[in-house]
């Protein structure tokens, strides 16, 4: 009725590759329109476009194997400790073997900042600068390889032009990042002086609305200095979901055709229409993440069908998109849970499998594709989203195109398609997977892309300097660093950053239910350096409300020295399920970079005022509720749900409303200063809930106090309100649940590092993910210690 670019998808990196595949095929195939796109293009998209840009195809070079054998690793805008632990464990162990050093460039002091050997803190926004600026040192010194850059590059002598008019010297350098030249040198000689050499970069580069001039300016020092593609050094995009790399690898995203072809390619589009044997095929790009949903606002998309994701939290401008959402005729949403802030707006809500209990494959960040192993069965009428949309195809009028009967053959055609008339012109090539059956896929082993026909997996790609571009030279685009395009200003002086906690996942749909990874966090703040607290006149735990040009939310204020003056971080994992104003998609700003169309989330312009609410509490519960307060977050904790409430008005406002809504008896203990109140809620006889609350600006904590009248029959009903309302030390490792208190306890009897912290209590034992933070804690208690006798 209103044409195919009338309807989307809306797919994401945690969903499997035989489920993209399917979409994908769907959509360009037979609807017709290149109207799908995937949450990776928050992530990593700009990676994509640089990678396009300088090598012809989407291509991470190296090996995980190149972190332990290089001796300088850079990281750029990653938490690496926080977000791929498991791989930072082995970026320290290679410094503990080889003397391996560290360098991490970030504005924030993080976790892997603090064991970097050299961390700089740069101004958000300058990585090109400082980038360019490398460039011409290596060219001035002579560590460029120039035979090398004759032979296989493009455009190099631009680039390297455009540098020196950027970043001609250091002083230059240093006035447009913020950092002193003495730092700036350092990195530059560490850099030089070493051939192994892996840069590895996350989403503080690729979240920018220059992520991929950026990603290009790291790119292009290496292929400068030939160091790429061989043991122990060259670029290396660090994913930030699960399939991140499967979605890309099938065409998942809207300016992508299928198999790393191009859907600007007419040859291309052609040769997938065939192998196919499909009616039509997408012409032209599609609508990318941040335009999709502006469309569905102007009405342009009128069925949107969204597929493992949480868009109303995720994408920037989240007011709008919400919006967008409700007034959109159609939308279709398939999770494996029941209720998100997306689930809301859907007119349909499909079951889908988890991770736990669906089959197929996944890419990881070195082009490594593994196989998902379902070892659980699938609940009720949960499906497989590959089965859902094949079913759908079946349905519109194509079965043959969609008569698979599970993920194998699924991917037997993905495979087929990535070698059909390829001749080494796509590195994406699996042609040699192609013909397994199914007991092969199903014992399938991990294994790299390129496989193709006849040959044995490839392992590190270009260190021969072949690259994919029609003549297998690379590209060195000429870099011209730009700042953000939103400035601070006089209404909005601050910048807000946005990023990762360690122990949460995206926007918690199941993270944000597991109590041990509530603990150390448990409700989001707004993170500032203790200077800026004090020039605002704030004091830690004060609310705020943080409010930009597209929206505002509503966070405490907690001080962190990690923060650059004047900046605010803010995690973005809060949805509505957890937080009554906490969203920060709401604030941040829907600028995108023109080329990959990823938005800019990592700097944001905002105002923070203060929030005077007299009255601060916390409810526990046996489950969740709905309180009437001004401001509201909520967390599970042992036997129930902790809330922690603010609000003006009647101190008893919320468990009048409370008792109502639970039908519920209500008892109370209030001091005789008339400052700390404490109410318990009973139905039958049993309790359903405690309140206790106080002048502002402190909370009492009661985490850890639930069990005691949740789990047991209460005899004496007034002592309920005898509880012990101390605050409890934070959890440090939520892997085994140890507390500070603990920790600190175990360093005094001895334990002098993090092995022995693990050996006497546990911490740091599992993951690592906390390791970073035990080290700190060590350096601050051991001091202070009684010596251990001999």
């Amino acid at each position: 009725q209103h044409g195919p670019d009338s309807v989307a998808f809306y797919v994401s990196g945690q969903i499997l590759t035989e489920d993209y595949y399917v979409a994908n095929k769907l959509m360009k195939g037979f609807i017709g329109s290149a109207n799908i796109d995937t949450n990776s293009r928050l992530c990593m998209a700009s990676s994509v476009a640089g990678h396009r840009r300088a090598f012809g195809g989407d291509v991470v070079p190296g090996l995980y194997e190149d972190f332990d054998q290089a001796d300088v690793i850079v990281l750029v805008g990653s938490n690496a400790a926080f977000c791929h632990p498991v791989l930072f464990r082995r970026m320290l162990a290679a410094r503990q073997t080889r003397g391996t050093r560290l360098v991490v460039i970030d504005p924030r002091r993080t976790a892997t900042a603090a064991e970097a050997d050299l961390h700089l803190p740069l101004a958000s926004g300058s990585d090109a600068l400082l980038f360019n600026g490398l460039l011409v040192h290596l060219a001035q010194h002579n560590h460029l390889d120039g035979a090398w850059t004759t032979r296989h590059l493009d455009g190099f002598d631009q680039a390297l032009c455009t540098a020196r008019a950027t970043a001609g010297s250091l002083e230059v350098v240093a006035a447009g990042t913020g950092l002193p030249v003495a730092d700036i040198l350092r990195f530059y000689r560490m850099v030089a002086g070493q051939e192994r050499w892996v840069t590895a970069y996350s989403q503080g580069v690729n979240q920018s609305a220059t992520g991929t001039d950026k990603v290009n300016a790291i790119l292009t020092c290496h292929l400068a200095t030939g160091r790429i593609g061989r043991p122990g050094m060259g670029p290396f995009s660090l994913t930030g979901q699960p399939n991140a790399m499967g979605g890309r690898e099938v065409g998942g995203l809207a300016n992508q055709l299928a198999a790393h072809m191009a859907l600007e390619d007419a040859s291309a589009r052609e040769r997938v229409q065939r192998f196919w044997a499909s009616p039509t095929i997408a012409s032209k790009p599609g609508l990318k993440a941040v335009d999709l949903f502006q469309a569905v606002a102007a009405g342009q998309i009128k069925a949107l069908w969204i597929m493992g994701t949480n868009p109303a939290v995720s994408l920037p401008d989240a007011g709008a998109v919400r919006a967008a959402l409700a007034a959109c005729p159609f939308v279709v949403v398939a999770d494996c849970m029941a209720d998100t802030d997306t689930t809301r707006f859907a007119h349909v809500r499909l079951p889908a499998l988890a991770w736990g209990e669906k089959t197929g494959t996944v890419t990881n960040s070195e082009r490594r594709i593994s196989r998902q192993r379902a070892f659980l069965p699938a609940p009720g009428e949960a499906r497989a989203d590959w089965w859902m949309l094949a079913d759908l195809g079946r349905r519109l009028g194509w079965p043959a195109a969609f008569a698979w009967t599970n993920a194998a053959g699924v991917f037997r055609e993905h495979a087929a398609l990535s070698g059909f008339e390829n001749q080494g012109s796509r590195a994406f090539d699996i042609g040699a997977l192609a013909t397994l059956n199914d007991g092969e896929y199903d014992g399938l082993a991990p294994t790299l892309w390129p496989h193709p026909v006849g040959r044995p997996a490839a392992a590190r790609l270009f260190g021969d300097g072949q690259f994919v571009t029609p003549n297998r030279r690379a590209r060195t685009p000429a870099i011209q660093p730009c700042s953000p395009t939103h400035g601070v200003t006089t209404a909005r002086p601050l910048v807000l950053n946005t990023g990762r906690l360690r122990d949460q996942w995206h926007t918690m749909t199941r993270t944000g239910s597991v109590t041990r990874l509530a603990a150390q966090h448990p409700e989001s703040t707004a993170a500032l350096a203790p200077e800026t607290v004090r020039s605002l006149g704030l004091q830690p735990g004060d609310l705020v409300q943080i409010a930009s040009d597209w929206g505002s939310i509503v966070l405490p204020v907690q001080g962190n020295a990690g923060v650059q003056p004047n900046h605010v971080f803010v995690p973005i994992h809060w949805t509505d399920q957890f937080t009554g104003a906490g969203v920060v998609g709401r604030v941040v700003n829907p600028v995108t970079d023109p080329i990959s169309g990823q938005p800019e989330a990592k700097h944001t312009p905002v105002s923070l005022t203060a929030i005077d609410l007299p009255w601060r509490g916390v409810v526990l519960a046996r489950t969740p509720l709905a309180v009437a307060a001004d401001y509201w977050s909520r967390r599970p904790v042992e036997g129930g749900w902790s809330h922690r409430l603010a609000w003006e008005g009647a101190v008893a406002a919320p468990i009048t409303a409370l008792a109502g809504q639970l039908d519920a008896e209500v008892v109370s203990l209030v001091d005789s200063g008339r400052t700390r109140f404490r109410w318990a809620l009973f139905r039958d006889g049993a309790v359903v809930a405690v309140m206790i609350a106080g002048a502002a600006p402190h909370w009492p904590d009661l985490a850890d106090a639930t069990r005691l009248f949740l789990s047991k029959p209460v005899e004496h009903r007034h002592a309920v309100l005898a509880i012990d309302a101390r605050p409890c030390e934070p959890v440090v490792c939520a892997c085994l649940g140890v507390r500070r208190d603990r920790i600190e306890a175990a360093i005094r009897a001895g334990a002098g590092d993090v092995a022995a912290l693990g050996a006497a209590c546990g911490a740091g034992s599992r993951c690592g993910s906390c390791q970073s933070e035990l080290r700190g804690i060590i350096a601050d208690v051991a001091p202070a210690a009684e010596p251990v006798p001999a």
